[in-house]
């Protein structure tokens, strides 16, 4: 009976190691640098009345990323077809 409590306990630390390992390694792939900025969040500060270096340093980002956000709408669902009335 304690040699069967013993490998449960075995079992469960080891996967709660293995899970908290892969946590970790997946946290430290996305380094602050690597993160794009939400072009979202930028125009809201931009119409609240901030700058980019202020944007920037609210978002722990760099000016240059921030300043991307005030070119052109890239994307969205340009080629997306609307239907006609009835469907």
């Amino acid at each position: 009976m304690a040699r069967n409590v013993r490998k449960t306990l075995w079992i469960s630390s080891a996967s709660g190691l293995l899970a908290m390992a892969v946590g970790l390694s997946g946290c430290s792939m996305f380094a602050p640098a690597d993160v794009p900025v939400d072009c979202d969040v930028v125009k809201t500060q931009v119409a609240a009345g901030q700058t980019d270096t202020q944007i920037a340093a609210n978002l722990n980002s760099t000016v240059d990323k921030v300043a991307a956000c005030h070119g052109p709408e890239a994307g969205g669902n340009k080629n997306t077809l609307i239907p006609e009335k009835g469907y």
